[in-house]
């Protein structure tokens, strides 16, 4: 199998996945992939792993790179099962003679694997700062807590000046280029958001201490190998993807208004889009969004690059519509900040939609639209209330860039 030089002695070897459509609720229409280095040295060394199933395909490729060698070290950087699922597996036909991974790394593999496992693996526990020399090379470690799970670490190859961050950087993006710069820009860069707003959007605070400490420890970086998606080797690919996690971290977003909703027999439709009229008629971006036509991922990377967002809702047995609720759900774990928000919607002979939506983003701390709710179909008053929200949403989102 083709494997790819990354940079001097630093190899991909890792899986592609073409048919993955659902990544614990994420959706990935375009697949994925699960990145895995060889750095091959005096010492041979993998840096992470594989889902379970895909552990041949690894195999294969580390055999083409370094034939009958034996592969001396591996590296655990997460261990999530995307990424160690496989590890057994490889670790019972390569027989490295130790595995390196953080304390919080240890725990999680012998709850995964079990005792009897884990303690035949000679498990070496690192921390930010210890190195493991291979000859020329060197790896330097770096623990990187909840980006995106508390095990979660980076490795860096000193004399290659190549960050392997696993989750960080990444992208669900099945190809057959292994690099950035060999697909469309704007594909990795909307795979890029979309990961970071569905993966790592609850841990900016995390992301922009581990930006200021890989800063602080003077790490040149030249190319970045994450464990998903194509691998940023060019400085201008490197630069961007760089920028866009401060910026990502920082919860800066477009002047844009998402108008995320559902609706039963079209009344919240049509407040939408007398929402979305207003909000043009102030000369901002508006991006709407129905629930049961869009994956809530997509509607995830909308909220990301949207400085304001609003939901609606027509009520179904004083709740919300199943498929708000569930976004709802969903949006929460993810936390967003630094937004403007609101709710809105229909009911019938009873309410309750508007209300709960309200209080849900309310709770999140949002700078908070006042509710706006209306009964059975919305006649021309009401739908000119919605156009003035729409109005007063873009006020707020235009002075919110100010």
């Amino acid at each position: 199998m083709e494997r790819y030089l990354l940079k001097d002695d630093v190899w991909w070897v890792g899986a592609i996945d073409w048919d993955v459509r659902d990544f614990h609720g994420y959706e990935t229409p375009r697949g994925t992939t699960y990145n895995a280095y060889l750095v091959i040295d005096e010492k041979v060394a993998l840096v992470d792993g594989c889902r379970e199933g895909f552990g041949p395909e690894v195999l294969a490729r580390v055999r083409g790179c370094c034939g009958a060698r034996r592969v001396d070290y591996l590296v655990v950087n997460h261990v999530e099962p995307d990424h160690s699922g496989a590890i057994p597996w490889l670790i019972e036909r390569l027989a490295p003679e130790a595995v390196y991974c953080s304390k919080r790394a240890k725990d999680a593999l012998v709850l995964y694997y079990g005792d009897e496992v884990v303690d035949g693996w000679n498990v070496h526990i690192v921390a930010t700062g210890d190195e493991l020399s291979l000859g020329r090379n060197t790896l330097q470690f770096i623990e990187a807590p909840m980006l995106h799970w508390p095990d979660s670490m980076f490795t860096y190859v000193r004399e290659a000046k190549t960050l392997l961050p696993n989750d960080g950087f990444g992208q669900h993006l099945a190809t057959s280029r292994r690099f950035a710069d060999e697909v469309d820009t704007s594909v990795v860069m909307e795979e890029a958001s979309t990961y970071y707003a569905n993966i790592l959007m609850p841990f900016g605070g995390q992301v922009q201490k581990m930006l200021a400490k890989i800063g602080e420890m003077g790490l040149e970086i030249e190319a970045i190998g994450p464990s998903h998606g194509v691998i940023w080797r060019k400085p201008e690919d490197v630069a961007r993807i760089v920028e866009a996690y401060a910026g990502w971290s920082e919860f800066k977003a477009s002047e844009r208004v998402a108008l995320i909703y559902d609706t039963m027999w079209h009344s919240t439709e049509k407040m939408t889009m007398a929402i979305g009229d207003g909000v043009t008629q102030e000369g901002v971006d508006c991006q709407v969004l129905r629930l049961s036509s869009n994956p809530r991922s997509q509607v995830m990377r909308s909220v990301l690059e949207s400085r304001g967002f609003l939901i609606g809702s027509p009520t179904l047995n004083n709740n919300m519509f199943p498929t708000v609720g569930g976004f709802l759900t969903y949006l929460k774990g993810l936390r967003p900040r630094k937004r403007i928000a609101g709710a809105y919607g229909s009911f019938g002979w009873g309410g309750g939609a508007v209300k709960q939506i309200d209080a849900e983003l309310t709770d999140l701390g949002l700078d908070m639209m006042s509710p706006l709710e209306t009964k059975y179909m919305p006649s021309s008053a009401d739908l000119n209330a919605c156009i003035d929200l729409g109005r007063q949403v873009a006020r707020r989102v235009k002075e919110a860039g100010e």
